[in-house]
């Protein structure tokens, strides 16, 4: 096997690095006025609301780069960000990236991370507009800022499901948990071993949704096209119960969601059965789907109903009547946020 390229980080430096990660980008937004060159983006928002998200990932807490290629990860820091607007029912405009690396990254890695970054942006006609770097001694920190814009009256906030709202969500939930899980597993087969082969034929979908989650602007889109304007909306980062719980709490609410209804992807229940847990359990809990959560009015259903990857799965009630879990066998139990916790360490 040929050994990769090192090129070491100080033989550019910051502004360097910056320079040669960032020189071929082509600026696709009109509200892009200036991207990255000066001390400051420029951007124009004469008739729109302004979005503003940003997300901070640190190597060991967020990924781990035994098993994540430094590709995806750029693609998912990416997308984790550009999610974040969509769930307000906006449109993802620009994007700063500043990144803390430790001497053991190398220029040839920082452009496979670019790479990545870069893919992602496209797809969603996102422009790099700036950013920063830094030395660091615990590994690679990821700091991004994701800017977008909606018209005033279309943003969605987190607070306004009203009772007999629709609950609604998006593609299938509990992949990428089972992808981390199963990852995760592989990593400890392997440990201490030179050469790592892991077989992950059949599981392809879960990996995917672990490495490679995608932003659901097609959603977004759709919800336009058809005049629909949801009454909240969260995407799902923390798992499906840790986010219903916010919207219900913001919206001073309760809710009723079905077990039968949770859209479950095959391979997601395999992968449950196989490590001996309960698959509605990993669709509620396992966060990092990057799916939509959204409440729209009864009057909507006939319409939600016509929409491709979106499934309602249960309805908003009165606060006093709490969060609950319906199971198969007609049981109800409390919905309780057992979603990732980054702070708990």
């Amino acid at each position: 096997m040929q050994e990769k390229q090192r090129t070491e980080i100080a033989t550019l430096g910051e502004f360097g690095l910056i320079r040669h990660l960032t020189e071929h980008i082509e600026l696709k937004n009109e509200s892009t006025r200036y991207g990255v060159g000066d001390d400051a983006a420029v951007l124009s928002y004469p008739n729109s609301e302004v979005l503003i998200t940003t997300d901070l990932l640190m190597e060991g807490v967020h990924f781990d780069l035994t098993y994540v290629p430094l590709k995806h990860l750029g693609y998912k820091s990416a997308m984790v960000n550009i999610s974040d607007i969509y769930a307000m029912n906006g449109t993802p405009r620009q994007m700063t990236v500043s990144l803390a690396l430790s001497k053991r990254f190398c220029i040839e890695d920082m452009e496979e991370f670019y790479e990545g970054l870069k893919l992602a942006c496209a797809h969603h006609n996102v422009d790099i507009v700036g950013g920063d770097t830094t030395s660091s001694y615990t590994g690679l920190a990821i700091s991004i800022t994701c800017i977008g814009d909606a018209p005033k009256d279309r943003i969605v906030y987190r607070n306004g499901a009203k009772e007999t709202d629709l609950i609604c969500v998006s593609g299938d939930l509990g992949a990428a948990y089972m992808g981390l899980q199963l990852l995760e597993r592989e990593k400890k087969v392997f440990e201490g071993q030179k050469e790592v082969n892991p077989d992950f034929s059949g599981k392809e979908y879960l990996l995917e949704r672990q490495l490679k989650p995608e932003a659901r602007g097609d959603i977004i889109k759709k919800l336009a096209e058809l005049h629909i304007k949801p009454t909240s909306m969260m995407d799902i980062s923390d798992g499906l119960s840790s986010e219903l719980m916010h919207i219900c709490s913001q919206s001073n609410t309760g809710c009723r969601i079905y077990e039968e209804r949770i859209p479950l992807d095959y391979q997601t229940a395999v992968m449950a059965e196989e490590l001996n847990m309960n698959v509605t359990t990993c669709a509620l809990n396992g966060g990092e789907d990057y799916e939509l959560l959204f409440t729209v009015p009864l009057a909507d259903n006939e319409k939600v109903s016509q929409m491709e990857n979106v499934r309602v799965i249960g309805y908003i009630t009165k606060p006093e009547l709490g969060l609950a879990l319906i199971t198969r066998d007609g049981q109800e139990f409390e919905l309780k946020a057992q979603g990732w916790n980054p702070l708990k360490q």
